[in-house]
């Protein structure tokens, strides 16, 4: 059966077993949510073995639980092995949403709820995808899938399973659908990723609040030597300051940057998109290379004092932040951590005490495009979106995709089908039933190249 006659026959029933995931608030940053990841995890197994593998198993890791299933067509076949993560963010602000975030609704033509896009629905394209080929018997390589519930919350416990499970992963190369393309009509392929490195910053200054008019101009406030510390760590051209930080930043090649500036991009399209009137960013990039080539700081959260209602005059004991950077390939996150955190504590003035913990991190990765399974990639969206995809780095991180480089020492092809306009960790997350449908086709497509 052709593949978009299947699609329509079966779209029922796969939108079925789609929302029964989404239902299922897998939120990994949220203890009380800890029954939740067990129960998706299981309901993913289900739904593997129903699409066709072997076998699916719930496994054990130091966190959540990992799901592993397989289907060996011939020992001696190229294996591709899928990742996916079937943990979601957090969905506040619930106000925000116009539907209720884990009861999926179709409206204009798009599926809304966390997960729907990110990464649920791209996972479900994979699955979907592999369930038609199985059951028209055109299958002809091995299919191993990974799916975790710690993406969200930085991998922790993956690459410890990895180490411990080589050889059950051993694959010719790993199929990600968790990025985005460039537009619904501009498919495109992820070539690159930026690294992470990510931390919080508490600042402690007298041993309790205090009235701000008794005290107010005698006693450091921890909130403004913050706000201060946080200056510093960017300049007026957008360049980080912490000594030696560019020391592994490779430039990007002359040929890739006018590679990029070759991608159709509307400035002013994007700061409307966004609701700005302009954009920041280092000095000397175009907008497209600030966000995927080059390295950036940004504050994620920062808090202190008194924030109720009303006012309160007070002088607060400490002042909090959450900041972040991303990287380039070849900077290791470790390094820049510590690299980090000692200028934080050199620049912080004595008249406070300052600890800099860091969280999670993640390296940098590039795919080449000569890889026989990214060319499979290239003729699988050609063949659903009807244009040969561009190749573009993109800003996000992925960390573990790095950390199966190191530890498995397989490539991977990011093959995601996401829009900007899907709305990944924000209220009204979604993604349109044709890019649904195309995603499916193009991942057949894939598995019919790569032999």
């Amino acid at each position: 059966m052709e593949i978009k006659k299947y699609i329509t026959e079966n779209e029922p029933k796969m939108l079925e077993d789609l929302f029964s995931l989404i239902r299922i608030p897998s939120i990994s940053a949220k203890p009380e949510h800890h029954d939740d990841m067990l129960a998706c995890a299981e309901r993913w197994a289900q739904l593997l073995l129903e699409a066709g593998a072997d076998e699916a198993l719930v496994m054990p890791s130091k966190g959540n639980p990992i799901v592993f299933g397989q289907k060996i067509v011939d020992p001696n076949a190229k294996t591709v092995l899928v990742y996916a993560h079937y943990d979601v963010m957090p969905a506040e602000p619930l106000e925000l949403w116009n539907s209720k975030p884990f009861e999926p609704e179709i409206r204009d033509g798009h599926i809304w709820a966390r997960g729907a896009d990110d990464d649920k629905g791209q996972s479900f394209i994979q699955v979907k995808a592999f369930e038609y080929l199985v059951r028209n018997g055109l299958l002809q390589t091995n299919v191993k899938f990974i799916f975790e519930g710690e993406e969200e919350i930085g991998s922790p416990s993956l690459e410890s399973f990895c180490q411990e499970h080589k050889e059950l992963l051993k694959a010719d190369v790993i199929l990600v659908s968790d990025t985005s393309m460039l537009g619904a009509d501009l498919p495109s392929l992820t070539t690159g990723l930026r690294g992470l490195a990510y931390w919080e910053i508490e600042v402690t200054g007298p041993n309790r609040d205090l009235h701000s008019g008794h005290f107010g101009g005698a006693v450091a406030n921890p909130i403004n030597v913050l706000c201060q510390i946080i200056s510093q760590v960017t300049d007026a051209e957008g360049r980080i300051t912490v000594p030696s930080f560019y020391d592994d930043v490779e430039e990007v090649p002359q040929a890739e940057r006018d590679m990029i500036a070759r991608i159709p991009f509307d400035e002013e399209k994007y700061k409307k998109a966004i609701n700005v009137k302009a954009l920041f960013g280092e000095t000397g990039y175009s907008t497209l290379e600030r966000n995927s080539c080059r390295p950036s700081f940004d504050v994620c959260g920062i808090w202190g004092g008194y924030t109720g209602e009303g006012s309160k005059t007070v002088l607060p004991s400490k002042a909090y932040a959450k900041v972040s950077c991303r990287l380039v390939p070849h900077q290791d996150h470790h390094k820049i951590s510590k690299l980090f955190a000692d200028y934080i504590l050199d620049i912080a003035p004595d008249s406070v005490q300052v600890r800099v913990t860091p969280m999670h991190g993640g390296q940098g990765y590039v795919c080449p495009i000569t890889l026989p399974a990214y060319q499979a990639a290239e003729k699988g969206f050609e063949k659903a979106f009807g244009k040969k995809p561009l190749a573009v780095r993109r800003g996000g991180s992925i960390p573990i995709i790095s950390t199966f480089e190191q530890v498995l020492g397989i490539k991977t092809v990011l093959m995601g089908f996401g829009l900007e306009s899907n709305a990944i960790h924000s209220p009204n997350e979604n993604i349109p039933l044709d890019i649904f449908r195309k995603g499916i086709e193009a991942v057949v497509e894939f598995y019919l190249n790569y032999k």
